[in-house]
């Protein structure tokens, strides 16, 4: 087991959330500094890098369940994947750094659910249920892990 394993092995759903915010960030930052560095390949992996976290986010969006806000975070997430396209086209830092801007914004809102008492009932309400129970708007725990891209 590696340390990135190790480290998100004690997470709630919503803090890796937290965690894939985070990881976009940085993959942004690194584009940033490939712009910078003029290396086209370095620029490419780490745009795909976001491009695959907002598609795993995406895909996990439940619109039976969360309604509007999943209808939101979508609309987002398409927002942020526009930006991210355009900006590596065109070789703007500054489109990436507007697209860390926005991430950054929302993950200041995820961070904050990830230690609201509610939230954290409701994710120990959820875990104490049988797989057959009603779903959760939170992706479960095993189902955040198995990517092989961790942020």
């Amino acid at each position: 087991m590696n340390y990135q394993q190790k480290s998100i092995d004690g997470m709630n759903p919503v803090e890796l959330i937290v965690a894939l915010y985070d990881g976009m960030v940085r993959f942004l930052y690194q584009a940033i500094g490939a712009i910078e560095a003029r290396d086209a390949h370095a620029r490419r992996i780490a745009i795909k890098r976001v491009l695959d976290i907002l598609m795993h986010l995406q895909s996990r969006l439940r619109m039976d369940i969360g309604g509007r806000s999943a209808q939101a975070l979508s609309e987002f997430y398409a927002s942020i994947l526009a930006l991210c396209l355009e900006g590596s086209r065109l070789e703007s830092a500054d489109r990436l750094r507007e697209a860390i801007a926005c991430i950054r914004d929302v993950r200041d809102a995820w961070s904050v659910a990830a230690h609201d008492p509610e939230v954290l009932r409701v994710l120990h309400e959820r875990d104490q249920r049988p797989a057959a129970a009603s779903p959760s708007p939170f992706p479960q725990p095993q189902e955040a892990r198995s990517s092989s891209w961790l942020a």
